[in-house]
């Protein structure tokens, strides 16, 4: 399937939907087994499965936001060598990270123009998405 604007999102099921509802679904229980065991004398193991569901929501978060950030980091310098390349200059730096990432579905022909022009109107990331005539395929970013 040829990637564009529409489809070049990913989604694995598994981990953000179905480990998501799951990990949501036990912290609620959690809480609510929490609220009860106050009558008993269960209160102690009740809270450490609350801790551990918040840990494991955490990690949940985190380990897709730490690979993430180091692929942006290769995208910026992969994208800062393909505008040296094509322009002889770096990229402009009033580009953030989030619009280096945005243009490197843009074809050569249109990059360098649209990295000007994301640059002088601060256009956000989207905007650069939807802008591309030519879509260049990322089938790397996971």
């Amino acid at each position: 399937m040829e990637q564009n604007y529409k489809n070049h999102s990913r989604y694995v099921a598994g981990y953000h939907i179905i480990l998501a509802t799951l990990l949501l679904a036990g912290l609620i229980g959690s809480i609510k087994n929490l609220i009860r065991q106050f009558e008993t004398d269960g209160i102690y193991a009740a809270s450490l499965l609350v801790l551990l569901f918040i840990c494991c929501l955490l990690l949940f978060v985190f380990v897709r936001a730490f690979p993430l950030k180091a692929q942006d980091r290769a995208i910026r310098s992969e994208e800062n060598l393909r505008h040296f390349i094509l322009t002889g200059k770096a990229l402009p730096s009033t580009l953030s990270v989030g619009q280096i990432v945005a243009l490197r579905f843009s074809s050569d022909n249109e990059f360098p123009e649209l990295a000007q022009t994301a640059s002088k109107n601060n256009m956000p990331a989207k905007a650069i998405k939807e802008a591309i005539k030519s879509w260049k395929a990322d089938n790397y970013r996971v």
